[in-house]
């Protein structure tokens, strides 16, 4: 399958990119939240199908010691096609040359990041907006 790819969000629709992250099931982001996340990334990947997008991510990057992948989306239709590790092998190509390249998984998911190289971290910590969620969702203890 060939699917086109891109950095941009000049053209992007956000409404049908907030229903991606909704279906894929990643939660309810608003386009508004989405465009102003991706507008402030140093690095997106963003691919299509036609015209219809099919997986999209980011990363927040400094560009010398850290890049943080997040918002890693595959559309459900095309999650175990391949796609999503194309998806990750190219925002970490973008984001060599950082001292780290950091993510966190949905709980579950973290056998495939491994398979990039990714390796738990001991000290990571976080402070969420919605700590009980966060609990409940396994992201933190």
């Amino acid at each position: 399958m060939e699917f086109r790819w891109t950095d941009s969000t000049e053209k992007l629709d956000w409404e049908e990119m907030s229903e991606l992250y909704r279906i894929a099931p990643l939660g309810i982001k608003s386009g508004e939240w989405l465009k102003t996340a991706y507008s402030n990334s140093m690095f997106r990947c963003i691919a299509f199908d036609g015209e219809r997008i099919v997986a999209a991510g980011r990363a927040v990057a400094d560009g010398v010691d850290c890049s943080y992948l997040c918002d890693i989306v595959v559309h459900p239709a095309y999650q175990g096609s391949g796609l999503g590790k194309e998806l990750i092998q190219r925002l970490v190509d973008v984001s060599r040359g950082h001292r780290k390249i950091i993510l966190y998984a949905v709980p579950g998911k973290e056998p495939f990041y491994e398979k990039f190289g990714f390796r738990r971290m001991n000290t990571a910590m976080a402070i969420f907006a919605d700590q009980q969620k966060a609990v409940a969702d396994g992201y933190i203890q």
